[in-house]
């Protein structure tokens, strides 16, 4: 069984924390930071771990920020390539998430200070959290720093630019400035989107993610001026950006991707067992002829309407198929749906529906019983 995600913070991480403080700072009150951030560690989540580490920093640090500052500056590793790791010379990898929040917490009548901070801890982990502060705070002169570290030779500060600036980034705090007008991101995603690391580019296709929940015309209309053009790279990169757009069948962002109103006929969805036990799969075929007189390219997702506990349904959309239907020919295929418990959902017993969507489009429903028990 694989190690809770939380424990990513422990008991040894908290001890070389300390241990890099008090080498920085003598006065340093090690076991005292020790006792306060570890403090019944085992019954936190992730985050609040980290918070109470945070907590333990603006307890046993010293109050004056630039001198509490230049420790955590000498307490980071040597800045590396290799893979971030916790063992090493100096706090590196998951140890730095709490020191970004200390920044972020009392760094923001220093602003330059904190900037050198947040771009030296990113680049041993990420300031995408912690950078937050100062956009919800300082958001002009946060973004002329952001401006400046475009063409930074490390792939972690400017990915940086584009993870810290993501109007709805998950465990983060949202940034409502930009979720209503989000064209001061728009105009440093431009300036990425052909960036040599891949892990940069994804990170620009996340942030036009989270801008297309709430855009979704704005970022069909970047994806269509960025296709011009566009060499491999891009084209994934705005594949990934248009993931929410696809499977909400936005006609734009299908069209950009070639895929246009299915021209169809007979079409059979058919569920190969009506009644489907929890821990098992719900098998079901379909069946689609072209009425199209020449060759359609197809993108073909399905639809779980899940029961809930007050009667309604929640759809979850799930992807499946792309093909080329040849004109006036057939295709058939079939798929297993796996429908295990996991801690994300609670299924409930009830009447369920699977639904096909070809090029956004629904075609076709059919109805199954999941049992659980």
């Amino acid at each position: 069984m694989s190690e809770p995600f939380k424990n990513l913070f422990n008991n040894h991480v908290i001890n070389h924390m300390a241990e890099h403080f008090q080498r920085h700072w003598q006065d340093f009150d090690k076991q005292g930071f020790i006792d306060a951030a570890s403090h019944q560690l085992e019954a936190l989540e992730l985050k609040a771990r980290s918070q109470q580490i945070t907590a333990a920093m603006s307890q046993y640090l010293p109050k004056d920020f630039e001198h509490a500052g230049q420790i955590l500056l000498a307490a980071l590793a040597p800045e590396s390539n290799e893979e971030l790791i916790i063992e090493s010379d100096g706090i590196t990898g998951w140890a730095v998430m709490p020191m970004g929040d200390y920044v972020g917490l009392h760094g923001l009548a220093h602003h330059d200070f904190s900037m050198t901070l947040l771009n030296a801890m990113t680049r041993r982990f990420t300031s995408e959290f912690s950078i937050r502060f100062f956009l919800l705070t300082s958001q002009e002169k946060t973004l002329e720093v952001l401006r400046s570290w475009l063409k930074d030779d490390n792939k972690h500060v400017r990915r940086l630019i584009s993870e810290g600036t993501r109007p709805r980034l998950p465990w983060a705090m949202q940034l409502p400035s930009f979720i209503l007008n989000p064209a001061p991101v728009i105009e440093l995603l431009e300036e990425l989107k052909d960036d040599p690391e891949e892990y940069v580019r994804r990170s620009v296709a996340n942030n036009l993610n989270d801008i297309a929940k709430d855009h979704p015309d704005l970022v069909a209309d970047i994806a269509e001026k960025w296709m011009q053009g566009a060499d491999i790279n891009r084209q994934k990169l705005i594949r990934h950006a248009c993931r929410t757009l696809l499977k909400q069948g936005n006609d734009k962002a299908l069209e950009v991707f070639g895929y246009g109103r299915p021209k169809l006929d007979s079409i059979k969805l058919e569920v190969h067992e009506e009644q489907v036990k929890l821990n098992g799969n719900l098998e079901f075929s379909l069946l689609l002829e072209s009425t199209s007189e020449s060759d359609q390219s197809l993108m073909i997702d399905y639809v779980i309407h899940h029961q809930k506990k007050n009667g309604k349904t929640s759809a979850k959309v799930f992807k499946w198929k792309k093909t080329i239907l040849e004109a006036g020919k057939q295709v058939s295929m079939s798929k297993k749906h796996p429908f295990k418990a996991i801690t994300t959902r609670v299924y409930y017993d009830g009447l369920h529906e699977v639904e096909i969507l070809v090029n956004g489009q629904p075609i076709a429903k059919n109805r199954f019983f999941l049992s659980t028990s």
